[in-house]
């Protein structure tokens, strides 16, 4: 069949079609084409938007998350998560970092496609946060200053004029290690030589004296270089005496106790209680996060880090304690009511689903159910108006037929009655309206009867 022939063909079939669709909706409602079209393009309106939220409402397969240096306390625990979203279909891909600094600025920058990332407490001064929130408290993470052990070191400001690693830049370690010296009166720049350093690399300097002390924490370090140096003859951990004092000048920190032989119980390492300082490490994600990943990430970390560590109770966390940055709305309702009903019941991608079909027919029902009931209405209304308006003339004229001049005008009020019956017959009603109809012709006749009789 040629090209001309088809398109004919199909264009008399859906004239054909919406011919019988146009004719079934007057029949019932009484629209005509212009009020046809107007409930077929309304309804495929919300569908298609309907449509379009539910694809595009779907939670990523894929998310990334900025730990922390390869090897570091904060990368192991990104692996441990990726383990745990893989189960529920998800790809956690792994970026590392130099650390909780680092972690906040590629958060914070749209450009860095990063989703989630740890970062602690306390690394947020001048950055901008406006975008970001928070899913909660997963962990203490504890600064320590790693020290010849002949030297009897009470005090921070005993260091000065000493040789200090503080971590490299762009690491929780270094933010912190500056800002414990600035409140000694240590300085850059000063009479203390303050390097920036890998924690290899300090480890090394340490142990071949080329170093006093270097400060290290799990957002750069790993708990293996960190538990070799608690280990290793003539080094200890610092003790920080003042560690009361210190919390209440920086907010954010906590005190925690290395409790004696902690590490070691047949060598009896530490073989004392050792204060340290501890900000707690955040869950940070961007504010756009779909609320289901954010509850699956919060299941990871309860997983992860729910369980009872050196410096922590089972159960403490992740927990929702309000530091610098906004919480997140998704994370609060979780950590108040638990996961959504599907979720607790169904695997993550069935329970994705059934909840966004749910988010979806039912705003699109309270949308599609008022409005398709409100066209009828109106255009009901509108063909009820047209009889009406026959009824005022016939009301007028029976009132012209019983005024006292009523017989000079009989003629005139015959035809007057005549125009009315013409054009109540012309007129097109659908079924639903047939009674009235009927019923105003019935009264025409009525009115014509009166009419013949001559006026009264």
């Amino acid at each position: 069949m040629d090209e001309p022939g088809l398109g004919k063909k199909l264009l008399g079939q859906i004239r054909r079609r919406y011919g019988r669709l146009q004719l079934l909706f007057w029949e019932t409602f009484g629209f005509g084409t212009a009020a046809t079209l107007c409930t077929v393009l309304f309804t495929v309106l919300v569908v298609l938007v309907a449509g379009y939220w539910f694809f595009h409402s779907a939670p990523p397969n894929t998310i990334t998350i900025t730990s922390g240096d390869e090897g570091s306390v904060f990368h192991r625990n990104a692996k441990r998560y990726a383990k745990i979203l893989q189960r529920e279909g998800v790809t956690l891909n792994i970026l590392p970092s130099k650390g909780s600094l680092e972690n906040l600025k590629r958060l914070a920058d749209p450009k860095s496609k990063v989703d989630v990332g740890f970062v602690q407490a306390g690394v947020a001064k001048n950055q901008n946060t406006e975008n970001l929130v928070s899913l909660g408290s997963i962990a203490y993470e504890p600064l320590y200053l790693f020290c010849r052990a002949d030297k009897a070191y009470r005090l921070l400001s005993q260091f000065e004029g000493k040789r200090l690693a503080i971590g490299e830049e762009g690491t929780g370690t270094n933010v912190l290690a500056l800002a414990l010296l600035e409140l000694n009166g240590i300085k850059p720049g000063g009479a203390t030589t303050l390097l920036g350093m890998e924690d290899q690399d300090a480890e090394k300097a340490l142990l071949e004296g080329k170093i006093d002390g270097a400060f290290m924490m799990g957002d750069s370090a790993s708990s293996r270089t960190m538990r070799d140096l608690m280990k290793q003859p003539g080094i200890t951990a610092f003790h920080f005496s003042q560690a009361d004092a210190y919390t209440r000048r920086i907010r954010y920190l906590n005190k925690l106790v290395l409790q004696e032989g902690s590490i070691d119980l047949g060598k009896n390492i530490p073989s004392h209680n050792i204060n340290l300082l501890s900000p707690t490490v955040e869950l940070l994600a961007r504010a756009d996060l779909h609320p289901a990943l954010s509850d699956l990430l919060l299941e990871a970390a309860r997983e992860v880090h729910g369980r009872a560590g050196r410096y922590q109770k089972k159960g403490e966390f992740p927990a929702l304690i309000e530091n610098e940055y906004t919480l997140s709305p998704d994370a609060q309702r979780y950590y108040k009511s638990g996961k959504g009903f599907f979720y607790r019941y169904l695997p993550f991608w069935m329970a994705s689903l059934l909840n966004r079909i749910l988010v979806v027919v039912v705003p699109m029902l309270l949308i599609l159910i008022p409005g398709l009931r409100s066209i009828p209405l109106i255009f009901g209304w509108r063909i009820r108006l047209r009889l009406l308006r026959w009824y005022r003339l016939l009301l007028t004229l029976e009132g012209d037929l019983s005024r006292e001049d009523a017989h000079e005008n009989h003629e005139e009020l015959i035809q007057r009655l005549n125009r009315v019956e013409q054009a109540v017959n012309k007129m097109k009603v659908p079924a639903s309206f047939a009674d009235q109809f009927y019923t105003l012709r019935s009264h025409i006749a009525i009115v014509r009867t009166r009419l013949s009789g001559g006026p009264k």
